[in-house]
């Protein structure tokens, strides 16, 4: 980052000039706001033999209730990166917020799969928004050790939500029907009020450049594709759409790479992308993520199967696991500054790794000691890695950086899910999770020989000395 004297003062408090809250506090009003969106992602699963009936679909029908969330919440992310600069992070998170909330408000009172589904897709690109705002307000709003420990909250609710969500989904769908968990995501806007207020109102003083609406398009359609294309089997595409989604991938991808090396400063800036570090970085968190996700789709299933409990039973005994995000959060940061950020990203992917190991043992008991493993590198990853996103570009290219990043990790992290599915139909559930757990593997790999953030301090040396 860019350095000032003023800035460097500011990084001694950990507070940036005229911010008052600390890093807890702030960390603890987003990520409580952001605890809708993270039960969002698992919850609605429970619900949906229920929409089935109620709408009178085939299962097979319902699964772009989830499959659309993602889809568009990935492809809000780099977007909302590129717009928080010309127009604000407290208007973009009070505008991605409402989005978020009224998409769900739509999906549960929708009469037909058909409205329901654009509710999920309206909502999902609100809250892929909104979570960019949230890590833009952070980083404009603190820095150091109070950024840090305000990152570090956000996942630990996010990690704990995330968990949680089977168990509120079957709460909710048991006591007050499958529209009451569409909802969920709704109750993002009790705390806008307070978030809103700790948000930066602008960057006034940033360049305002022409938005590069063809590489956004291009990057979109990639995106788009590949989401979708992860999503084949569970959504049921036809051989003909899948292949039309190929070309369009390719296409895409070609164009865009094209856009990158003539359009340095266009929607997918080249010295982002080619920042020392980013991509490595990105890479280790879409393993770790992927095989959390992995897990979290597979855990409810295999411990049902063993015991014959139902929805309530199987959220109960997941919860314990959900808790391990609090002691993660609490545990990085001592590491922080005890290992380099590759040290405790390899670190990360081991647990993952281990936890698909044990979940494919397919006991209940090993099934929650892997999905406990799984949280923390979850919660883990999200507090070191969007922690080191800012320190590896400058200043004016943060919030660009932060929405790229969480495209390909969250994007990307669609991938153990998929795969996980995929392989079920052919293998067992516990085989499919072991044969994923390549994933993280290969993430503790990319951490080793990538070495993510080794590189920053001496990158944040040469940018100071040449402010």
């Amino acid at each position: 980052m860019s350095c000032s004297a003023s800035e460097a003062s500011s990084d001694m408090t950990g507070l940036r000039a005229g911010s008052g809250p600390s890093g807890r506090k702030a960390g603890f009003l987003f990520g409580c706001q952001v605890l809708p969106q993270f039960v969002a992602m698992g919850a609605p699963s429970i619900a949906l033999p229920a929409v089935g009936r109620s709408l009178g679909l085939p299962f097979g029908a319902t699964a772009w209730v989830l499959a659309g969330w993602a889809l568009t919440s990935a492809l809000a992310m780099p977007l909302t990166g590129r717009l928080v600069p010309r127009w604000g992070t407290r208007r973009i998170l009070v505008l991605m917020t409402v989005t978020m909330s009224g998409g769900s408000l739509i999906a549960a009172l929708a009469p037909s799969l058909l409205i329901l589904v654009a509710g999920r897709l309206i909502g999902g690109f609100g809250a892929g928004g909104m979570m960019i705002a949230t890590y833009s307000a952070l980083t404009g709003l603190l820095v150091g050790k109070e950024r840090d420990r305000a990152l570090g909250t956000v996942a630990a609710c996010g990690g704990m939500a995330s968990a949680c969500g089977t168990l509120v989904g079957g709460v909710l769908t048991a006591w007050l029907g499958w529209r009451a968990t569409m909802a969920v995501p709704a109750l993002g806007l009790l705390l806008l009020v307070f978030t809103a207020r700790l948000s930066p109102v602008g960057q006034r003083d940033r360049p305002r450049q022409q938005l590069d609406w063809g590489g956004a398009a291009a990057l979109a359609v990639l995106g788009g594709a590949i989401v979708t294309l992860l999503q084949a089997r569970s959504t049921g595409l036809s051989l003909p759409v899948i292949l039309a989604l190929v070309v369009a991938a390719v296409l895409s991808a070609a164009i865009l790479a094209r856009r990158i090396r003539r359009r340095p400063d266009g929607f997918v800036p080249r010295r982002v992308v080619g920042a020392p570090g980013f991509l490595t970085s990105a890479v280790a968190g879409l393993t770790i993520f992927g095989g959390y996700y992995a897990l979290l789709f597979a855990a409810p299933s295999l411990i049902e199967a063993d015991t014959g409990w139902g929805s309530l039973g199987v959220g109960a005994v997941l919860l314990p696991p959900a808790l391990c995000s609090l002691v993660a959060a609490r545990l990085i940061r001592p590491l922080t500054s005890r290992l380099r950020t590759w040290q405790i990203t390899a670190v990360l992917g081991v647990l993952s790794t281990t936890g698909m190991l044990l979940g494919a043992l397919g006991e209940p008991v090993f099934v929650v000691a892997a999905l406990a493993l799984a949280v923390c590198g979850f919660t883990g990853g999200q507090a070191v890695l969007f922690g080191l996103v800012p320190k590896l570009v400058a200043d004016e290219d943060s919030d660009t950086a932060q929405g790229l990043f969480s495209f390909l990790v969250y994007g990307g992290s669609s991938i153990g899910t998929a795969v996980v599915g995929g392989l079920a139909s052919a293998l067992s559930l516990s085989a499919a999770l072991a044969v994923v757990a390549i994933l993280p593997a290969a993430g503790v790999a990319v951490s080793v020989l990538g070495r993510p953030g080794e590189k920053t301090v001496r990158q944040a040396a040469a940018r100071t000395s040449t402010a």
